[in-house]
């Protein structure tokens, strides 16, 4: 039992002995690894703020700068596990690098598919940051492009993550591509409306309101001829192409369309519907050449409704004539 013990006390004496040996490596290891770290984040930061003017160098500075600071971090751990362990060779390095990368990549699959993505947005810039964008249900303004993921700011304040291969894979709408955006509105106007006059006074209206350019300038099509109205459709440019903007530029050119169309005598109808209900207390209920709804042209004959008494009277000699066909068969 002594002999265990001291072969025991004898291995921890060892170990603490080797750690003694290799804590001046270890710190010295530390104190590089950190200094690698605290360079890569100035690189990267540089990198940015180099391309940040830029609006279309500015994802580009993005991928520069982090493929930057990370191969910067990995030179450093290269250089601190060497000096931890002296006998460790740089081929040796890369081929545990190779094997790790395999097992992660398949660990990983997800989060490398969206890293790739993210690189790939920011390189073909679909889209930047500061662009308003619409992804599926979701519609906000980008706010950072990550290597695993998008965030966009929703309007009413929401902060939506939305995996990069996701918007690489799928259809985005960005509102904010251009310089310029289209607008446009129906409008009904009754039938018995000049469509010409209807068309001029819009276009008037449209060009009085401050926000319209008028170039690329306004118009008026005539697209539907509906159940109650004749349907105008007000389009208009507007710049820039922001929610806001939008929103406002929307709210008077409205105002100005409708105040115009209905001082100049414009009707602006609404849907109606007449529902017949049909009254089976007639004389010609079932006859639909009789019945209400049913009259023919030009008939001048009203339908009587019929007395509750009299149907009652009928129904009592329906009902007599029935007992007396059962009487007669027993």
């Amino acid at each position: 039992m002594n002999i265990q013990i001291s072969a025991a006390w004898t291995k921890v004496q060892g170990m603490i002995q080797g750690l003694v040996t290799l804590l001046p490596n270890l710190v010295l290891a530390l104190i590089i690894f950190a200094l690698f770290f605290g360079i890569a984040s100035v690189i990267r930061r540089l990198v940015k703020g180099l391309t940040r003017d830029r609006r279309h160098a500015r994802n580009l500075g993005l991928i520069l700068g982090r493929l930057a600071q990370w191969t910067t971090i990995l030179i450093g751990l290269f250089i601190s596990l060497s000096i931890i362990f002296p006998t460790l060779r740089a081929d040796d390095l890369v081929q545990l690098l190779g094997i790790s990368g395999v097992a992660i990549g398949f660990a990983f699959r997800d989060i490398l598919q969206n890293f790739l993505a993210g690189i790939l947005i920011l390189l073909t810039e679909p889209f930047q940051i500061g662009d308003q964008i619409i992804f599926k249900d979701f519609e906000g303004t980008v706010e950072n492009i990550q290597t695993r993921a998008t965030t966009i700011r929703t309007y009413d304040g929401r902060r939506i993550v939305i995996p990069n291969s996701e918007l690489f894979t799928n259809s985005v709408t960005v509102n904010t591509a251009f310089e310029n955006r289209r607008l446009e509105y129906d409008v009904g106007i009754g039938y018995g409306d000049d469509i010409d006059e209807a068309k001029g006074l819009m276009l008037e209206a449209m060009r009085e309101t401050e926000g319209v350019l008028q170039e690329p300038a306004p118009d008026v099509l005539v697209v539907a001829l509906a159940d109650s109205t004749v349907n105008l459709r007000a389009r208009w440019w507007i710049h820039p192409p922001y929610r806001a903007d939008v929103l406002n530029l929307q709210d008077r050119v409205l105002t100005a369309i409708k105040n115009k169309l209905t001082a100049h005598g414009i009707d602006l109808p609404f849907p109606t519907q007449q529902v017949l209900f049909h009254d089976q207390t007639e004389e010609s209920d079932g006859d639909r050449t009789r019945q209400r709804e049913g009259w023919p042209a030009g008939r001048r004959e009203i339908p009587k409704p019929r007395s509750i008494s009299g149907s009652l009277r009928k129904l009592a000699e329906a009902q007599s004539h029935a007992n007396g066909k059962e009487q007669d068969k027993s």
